[in-house]
């Protein structure tokens, strides 16, 4: 058996601040403000080895995927909220219900190795595309973890990316 993902959460998920969060992201004003707070987000992240978030203690899960982009080769780093399942972590490519993919998300089908940076480690993973007969399972987790996910699933036609991290 592989060994185990570490897990770290700031906040309870059941907390009032939680709730909030989840109606306020839900909404299209709310995607566009953490979409602009997501660079800064992602240096908070960075600089405390994903355990703290620009977005507070609202109890979700959240790691840095580092991917290569498949046009430049550089080094791309997103902050996502993941599933974790022991020796797996899921992530999702809802994009809060654009139109469009992802950049990720099209860069894990070009490169799966990355990186991801959870509760203060490093660690290489590769990315596997989840199966369709699979996804409704673990998208009601990701519901579970927020409805946002529900709403971002309504916004947009297309097919929403959700790959498996497993460690490299």
């Amino acid at each position: 058996m592989t060994q185990p993902f570490p897990q770290w959460q700031w906040g309870s998920p059941d907390s009032a601040l939680s709730r909030m969060a989840g109606r306020f992201a839900a909404t299209t004003a709310g995607s566009w403000v953490i979409r602009k707070l997501t660079p800064l987000d992602r240096r908070v992240l960075e600089r405390t080895g994903a355990k703290y978030t620009v977005l507070g203690p609202i109890g979700a899960p959240v790691l840095l995927l580092t991917t290569t982009g498949r046009k430049s080769g550089l080094p791309r780093t997103q902050p996502l909220l993941y599933v974790h399942d022991g020796d797996t972590l899921y992530v999702i490519g809802s994009n809060f219900g654009q139109a469009r993919h992802p950049a990720w998300t099209a860069n894990l089908l070009a490169e799966p190795s990355a990186t991801v940076a959870v509760a203060g480690e490093r660690i290489p993973v590769t990315a596997t595309p989840v199966e369709d007969s699979a996804k409704a399972e673990i998208f009601a987790r990701f519901v579970e973890l927020t409805s946002a996910y529900a709403t971002y699933r309504e916004r947009t036609s297309r097919d929403l990316h959700i790959f498996a991290l497993t460690r490299a």
